[in-house]
C-alpha cells in the first residue's frame, strides 16, 4: 500500500526535520518546501498530496495567501502553524477554510495526532453511504451534499459539522461535544469558532438552516421541523 504523503510547509529547516520525523515515524511520506512559492509548485505537480502542514509566516508567499490559493481548486485539508496565537488570526484561518490550527510551540506527538485524525475522517467515508433528512442528501462517498436534489458547496468542516448534526439528530449537542467530535480533540479556545461554522452552514443551507436550532446556554440541536 502506497504511503500518504503530507506536504511540510515552513520556512525553518528544523521545524521541517521535527514535523517530518515524527510523521515518517507514523508510516507517512513527506515532502517539503521552505516557502510559499515552491509550495504550490509542489501542490501542483503532484496531485496525490493529502494534507498540508502550512506556516503562517514565511518569505515570497505566506500562509494565508497558499492556503486561498489552494482553496480555489481543492479540499485538501490543511493544518496552519503559526508563532502567532491572537483569536483574529485563528478566525481568520477558519473563514479561509483551514481544518486546524495549532499555535507555536506546539507538541509533535498533538500534531500527528490530529493529522491522523483528519485522515480518518477523510477515508473512513463509507462508500455509497448516503443519508437524508427533511430535504437535505449527504453522499459521503462523493462528499456532496444536496437540497431537494440541487447540490451545494460546502467546506471541508461544514461538511463534517452537517453529518454530525444529522446523524445525532434530535440530541441535544453542547459545544465541546460538537469540538471533540467534530474537531476530534480537545479544544481550549473560544466557542466562537462554532458559531462561525453553524452561522456560514445554516446560510447555505437556505430555508433548511432552520433545522439547526440553537440552544441557548449549550450548544445547537438538529431537528427536522
Amino acid at each position: 500500500m502506497e504511503r500518504i504523503k503530507i506536504l511540510v510547509v515552513d520556512d525553518e529547516s528544523r521545524m521541517r526535520k521535527l514535523v517530518r520525523d515524527f510523521l515518517e515515524r507514523e508510516g507517512f511520506r513527506v515532502l517539503e518546501a521552505s516557502d510559499g512559492v515552491a509550495a504550490m509548485e509542489l501542490f501542483y505537480q503532484d496531485k496525490d498530496i493529502a494534507l498540508l502542514i502550512l506556516d503562517v509566516m514565511m518569505p515570497n508567499m505566506d500562509g494565508w495567501q497558499v492556503c486561498r490559493e489552494v482553496r480555489q481548486t481543492s479540499k485538501v485539508p490543511i493544518i496552519m502553524l503559526t508563532a502567532r496565537s491572537e483569536e483574529r488570526d485563528e478566525l481568520q484561518g477558519f473563514e479561509l477554510g483551514v481544518d486546524e490550527y495549532i499555535s507555536k510551540p506546539f507538541s509533535p506527538k498533538i500534531l500527528v495526532a490530529r493529522v491522523t485524525a483528519i485522515l480518518r475522517r477523510v477515508n473512513a467515508l463509507d462508500a455509497g453511504q448516503v443519508v437524508d433528512a427533511g430535504g437535505i442528501t449527504i453522499d459521503k462517498a462523493a462528499h456532496q451534499v444536496k437540497i431537494d436534489e440541487k447540490s451545494i458547496e460546502l467546506s471541508y468542516k461544514e461538511f463534517e459539522l452537517l453529518a454530525y448534526f444529522i446523524e445525532n439528530q434530535g440530541i441535544a449537542l453542547s459545544r465541546e461535544k460538537i469540538l471533540n467530535n467534530v474537531w476530534n480533540y480537545d479544544y481550549f479556545g473560544d466557542a466562537r469558532t462554532i458559531d462561525t461554522h453553524v452561522k456560514k452552514l445554516r446560510s447555505k443551507l437556505g430555508e433548511k438552516g432552520n433545522y439547526i436550532r440553537t440552544i441557548w446556554g449549550m450548544g445547537y440541536k438538529f431537528e427536522v421541523e
